[in-house]
């Protein structure tokens, strides 16, 4: 086992060996005064021009050694937004709180509901809401890495809150309370049972359901935070999904394994993206005209921030999706959505096919 030294010492020489390749193009605005701020976090936003009222509303966490702009910049959160017309909230730690700006998921007084950084990030959602008259049913919660890990506590501990939740390279719940355990958990050493894993989220609030919607992103390769803690994620949700260990469908989408898990209604309540031979960050495709390329932000043909919007319902679906069968479909879609512009570019192939029939129907421009 690596002691604690070796492992700092490790996370050092990456952060040198990925210095940014380019200047931020800082989009966002600072939220303002938000409470209490007990978590003494920061708070950025990004806000389309002509914000229709009861939008929706993505609240994005970085990761380590990252900012909020760092993040936005290489996701294309903001892009996004813009084009599809939602408001983006980006909770940013400090280095008084953190020296690599990790959110502190491994710290009790920042994990609990209304308490530290928890709280601090509720207080800033809430008052985006009030500020911006965003529609409650429609405010959903990611990250990468500590980010991610973050995530699924705001999940946990707020979950009356939030419709879904993706939660990328991040960490279950409640599993660690020091450093040197947060370390063993990003190995993959002392993760609870299943059991434990379940009694730890029911415990973080008194919320009885309905419950967000989970997905789970983790590259195969990624040594930072080890797959393991994905099995563990999945783990912890399906509980109080009344989910089966084994997942309802399995597909292939973009070259990746996707598989996914119903309610008993039908709904798709979790998925899972296992990313085949990437290591630790986010899954990008910079093809589409959204994020770019950066350390932790990888650019491998599938763009978790796409994908992830369109599980949301906050953009059209027009992905190709393999079957295990084989048989090939394509998703219907969503109608009263924009479909995708691929960053005002036009559209072709099945995609230009599909909107020429929306034209046609007059369900679009």
């Amino acid at each position: 086992m690596r002691s604690l030294s070796d492992t700092l010492a490790r996370l050092a020489k990456m952060r040198g060996a990925n210095p940014p390749t380019s200047p931020v193009d800082d989009r966002l605005t600072d939220l303002g005064q938000f409470g209490s701020n007990r978590g003494e976090l920061e708070a950025k936003i990004y806000i389309p021009k002509g914000l229709m009222p009861r939008s929706a509303l993505v609240v994005v966490l970085h990761g380590c050694t990252q900012s909020a702009a760092v993040y936005d910049q290489a996701s294309g959160w903001s892009h996004l937004a813009e084009d599809y017309g939602f408001a983006v909230l980006f909770p940013q730690q400090t280095r008084a709180n953190n020296a690599n700006t990790c959110f502190n998921w491994f710290v009790p007084g920042d994990i609990r509901k209304d308490q530290g950084e928890a709280f601090s990030i509720r207080q800033m959602i809430e008052t985006t809401i009030a500020r911006y008259d965003i529609d409650r049913s429609r405010i959903f919660i990611t990250g990468l890495s500590a980010g991610g890990a973050m995530t699924n506590v705001m999940l946990a501990t707020n979950p009356e809150l939030f419709a879904g939740g993706a939660i990328i390279a991040g960490l279950p719940y409640g599993t660690a309370t020091t450093v040197p355990e947060a370390f063993d958990r990003m190995r993959g050493q002392g993760l609870p049972s299943v059991d434990k894993l379940q009694s730890l989220l029911r415990s973080a609030s008194n919320h009885k359901g309905p419950w967000p919607t989970i997905a789970v992103w983790h590259g195969t390769s990624d040594a930072t935070v080890l797959p393991a803690n994905a099995k563990a994620i999945i783990d912890q949700w399906r509980g109080v999904h009344g989910l089966a260990i084994q997942p309802d469908i399995g597909e292939m989408i973009d070259g990746q394994s996707r598989k996914t898990w119903t309610a008993a209604d039908g709904r798709e309540v979790m998925e899972f993206f296992n990313i085949k031979n990437v290591g630790h960050g986010t899954p990008l495709d910079t093809s589409t005209g959204y994020g770019r390329a950066a350390p932790y932000m990888l650019d491998v043909g599938i763009s978790s921030t796409l994908h992830i919007a369109r599980s949301w319902g906050l953009i059209a679906s027009f992905e190709k999706r393999v079957k295990a069968d084989m048989d090939v479909t394509v998703a219907e879609p969503s109608v009263g959505f924009r479909p995708e512009l691929t960053h005002g570019q036009p559209a072709s192939g099945i995609q230009k096919t599909i909107e020429d029939a929306l034209r046609a129907a007059g369900l679009m421009k």
